[in-house]
């Protein structure tokens, strides 16, 4: 079972993803391989710096990825021109770690980017993340975000009906990690069966 996990951010999409892991799925985080293939020696990294210069490096040489994120977040032209050297250095190492997986292994693809990117039919079931626009926008608050980063996010993020139009499961997270974890139990019964 090849599963794809979405939602807006703040959702609490990584939560779901932690409980599935936990249940015994095997996640793949598109987030993390992202920052893996910006990493200095890494093709994208190279490619961000030709691309954006180095007014997008920390003191030590790395990417600033606050420092991006508040550069592309606001220019719609900007970030497609970043997602176009990332979306494909994430796709080819998730296709590398697919292949060294079992055939009988649950895969979890947690991507902020499922319907954006129209990946939903690569994956035999859907399953997507929401909450309601002040509880997640109260998360980002918590997470140390700025509330003019998180509505340039939000703005740059499809509809809720868009998601809702290519998921097999839905979960609402807006209670208690238990109502979470029980609703995660339940599709986890269903995708692993």
């Amino acid at each position: 079972m090849y599963l794809g996990l979405s939602g807006g951010i703040g959702c609490g999409k990584s939560t779901v993803a932690k409980m599935l892991s936990d249940l015994g799925a095997v996640v793949i985080d598109a987030d993390a391989i992202a920052k893996e293939v910006l990493e200095p020696g890494q093709i994208g990294y190279e490619n961000v710096i030709h691309k954006f210069g180095d007014g997008v490096l920390d003191t030590s040489g790395n990417i600033d990825r606050k420092k991006l994120a508040e550069l592309v977040f606001q220019d719609a032209n900007q970030l497609a021109q970043l997602e176009d050297i990332v979306h494909p250095a994430v796709v080819a190492r998730v296709a590398q770690i697919r292949e060294s997986l079992p055939n009988t292994a649950t895969v979890v693809y947690d991507t902020p980017l499922l319907v954006e990117k129209q990946l939903q039919n690569q994956f035999d079931r859907v399953l997507m993340v929401f909450a309601d626009l002040d509880v997640r926008k109260q998360r980002l608050v918590d997470r140390g975000l700025e509330i003019g980063d998180i509505e340039a996010r939000l703005a740059n993020q499809v509809s809720d009906e868009q998601r809702v139009a290519v998921a097999d499961f839905v979960i609402v997270n807006n209670g208690s990690l238990q109502e979470l974890r029980d609703n995660v139990t339940k599709v986890w019964q269903q995708v692993s069966a």
